[in-house]
C-alpha cells in the first residue's frame, strides 16, 4: 500500500520532466518576477497604491498562466484564449487602482496602466519571449521613471 501511495505522489509531481524543463520554468518565472520588481519599485517609490509586491505578483502570475499551457502541450490557438483571460482579469485589478476624486480628478490611472503592462511583460516571459519582455519592461520604465523626471 505505501509503495502505491508513494508512486501516486511521484506521478502527481512529475509535471517537470527533467533538468531542462526545470531550468526553462525557473528562468521564465524569474525573469517575470525580476521585471515586475523593476516596474513595481518605480511605482512604490512614488507612493502608488500598487507597488513592488503587487507588480511582482502580477508578472509572476501572468507568466505562470503561460507556462502551464506550454507544459500541458496546448496548441497556440488555445493559449490565445488563456491570454485573453489574463488580459481581462488584469483589467479588474487595474480598475481597483483607479479613484475618481470629489473634484472630478482621476488618480491611479498610471498605476493601472503599469499593472496592465506588467501583466503583458509576464505573459511574454512566460511564453519564452524573455528578450521581448526585457525590452518591453525597459520601455515601460522609461515611460514611468524617466518621463516623470523630465516632467519635473
Amino acid at each position: 500500500m505505501w509503495a502505491e501511495i508513494w508512486r501516486t505522489v511521484q506521478q502527481e509531481f512529475s509535471d517537470i520532466g527533467d533538468a531542462e524543463d526545470l531550468t526553462r520554468i525557473c528562468l521564465r518565472l524569474s525573469v517575470a518576477l525580476l521585471l515586475g520588481a523593476v516596474l513595481g519599485y518605480e511605482r512604490e517609490s512614488v507612493g502608488a497604491s500598487a507597488g513592488l509586491r503587487t507588480h511582482m505578483l502580477v508578472a509572476l502570475g501572468s507568466a505562470l498562466f503561460m507556462v502551464i499551457p506550454h507544459q500541458a502541450g496546448m496548441r497556440i490557438e488555445d493559449v490565445s484564449r488563456v491570454m485573453q483571460g489574463v488580459t481581462a482579469g488584469i483589467g479588474f485589478l487595474g480598475a481597483g487602482a483607479i479613484i475618481k476624486m470629489k473634484d472630478e480628478s482621476i488618480k491611479g490611472l498610471t498605476t493601472a496602466a503599469g499593472i496592465w503592462l506588467t501583466a503583458a511583460v509576464g505573459v511574454a516571459a512566460g511564453m519564452g519571449l524573455e528578450a521581448t519582455a526585457v525590452v518591453s519592461a525597459g520601455f515601460g520604465w522609461i515611460v514611468l521613471y524617466l518621463l516623470r523626471k523630465a516632467q519635473g
